[in-house]
């Protein structure tokens, strides 16, 4: 089981579609046209799932998975208390593996991620692109700029209730689990969402994926599979605890170095010799975590979790993508125990903390 949405599922990592009519006149028009026509192509190849629950032609395993789908929506709604509005009604056969690829990108020594502005959401920590293609390019020169780049195909994306989002072809066949956590995640996405705080809306979207997933084994495939998911959960919390750690030394590591200008964390303005034991300390730490990985995997009865991330380069782009999406997991898990379990008492604490500056918030989450 991979995560999900680093990919596959984020990902929740989400392309915001919603700023998409806003930018026209932008610098960055062509950026913004690609993501528009991406969007009108899913748009235009939506197909409604009840017609198609009807038609012949229909493979059966497909039928099969919409109509999970569906419970799974119901299920969302009534038990999760998430708003579906028009959500997951219809379907739309892309063609294709991923709806779009994320570039991320890190200075060399530094753990601050580049941001984007976009509006209506603000400032975030990734750009998408729905060709590959210009996903890798824009990366390519980001690498040439001295940036540590990523490139992640994503499987799902909210557009935050600006449109009706569509079942895709992309996470359909997923494994019932996974399927699970990635619908509530990005429905989650619906009900909550501050701008321009990618840590706080992912960790609190896979908070409530891992949750509803929980209730959903609980309450239909009972306690077998839900003691299943939680060795999976445990895994999960293993590998972030692994990866957060080699975050954090990285981190300390640079800030011992003084990296706190931009040309500097660039390399740009440090000696030879400086910018080259950096690098040396800096690949250690990395090379720490792959076996401290292999070390982990070992226990966990022959199970490869997590090999498909491990087999990408390792850099602090990569590790800020974990980083971001999970590290505060764990704090929204405590945060709904502390309401007993009350779903709409826990989401009226988190909106509470969406009123706070964003350093307070992320205060707040500390253990």
């Amino acid at each position: 089981m991979q995560i999900p949405r680093l990919p596959p599922g984020c990902p929740s990592l989400v392309l915001l579609a919603t700023a998409l009519p806003l930018l026209s006149g932008c610098q960055t028009a062509g950026y913004y046209g690609q993501a528009v026509r991406g969007h009108l192509q899913i748009m235009h190849r939506q197909q409604p799932i009840a017609e198609l629950l009807q038609q012949p032609p229909t493979p059966e395993p497909l039928k099969a998975k919409l109509r999970l789908i569906l419970e799974m929506r119901g299920f969302a709604e009534q038990e999760l208390k998430l708003p579906i509005n028009g959500h997951y009604l219809r379907y739309a056969d892309l063609g294709r593996n991923y709806v779009v690829w994320n570039v991320t990108a890190t200075p060399e020594f530094s753990m601050q991620p580049k941001e984007w502005w976009y509006p209506v959401v603000g400032r975030l920590a990734y750009r998408g692109y729905f060709v590959e293609r210009e996903a890798r390019s824009q990366a390519a020169e980001l690498a040439r700029q001295g940036f540590d780049v990523d490139v992640g195909g994503v499987r799902a994306y909210s557009t935050l209730g600006w449109f009706r989002d569509p079942v895709l072809n992309t996470f359909v066949h997923e494994p019932e689990i996974e399927l699970a956590e990635l619908l509530f995640h990005e429905l989650a996405h619906q009900r909550l969402f501050v701008s321009g705080d990618t840590d706080f809306n992912e960790a609190f979207a896979e908070a409530v994926g891992e949750e509803g997933t929980r209730r959903w084994l609980r309450a239909r495939r009972g306690a077998a599979a839900e003691a299943e998911y939680e060795a999976h959960l445990r895994r999960k919390a293993d590998f972030t605890r692994l990866v957060t750690g080699a975050h954090d030394r990285l981190a300390a590591l640079f800030h011992d170095a003084g990296t706190s200008t931009q040309s500097v964390r660039m390399g740009k303005s440090l000696s030879a010799e400086k910018a080259a034991s950096l690098r040396a300390q800096k690949q250690a730490i990395l090379d720490q975590l792959k076996r401290d990985y292999d070390a982990l995997k070992s226990t966990w009865g022959g199970r490869t979790d997590y090999a498909r991330w491990f087999s990408r380069p390792l850099n602090n782009a990569h590790l800020n993508d974990v980083d971001a999406y999970y590290r505060l997991v764990p704090a929204f898990h405590r945060l709904l125990r502390e309401q007993g379990g009350d779903l709409e008492a826990f989401y009226h604490e988190v909106t509470a903390l969406t009123k706070l500056p964003k350093e307070e918030r992320h205060r707040r989450l500390q253990p």
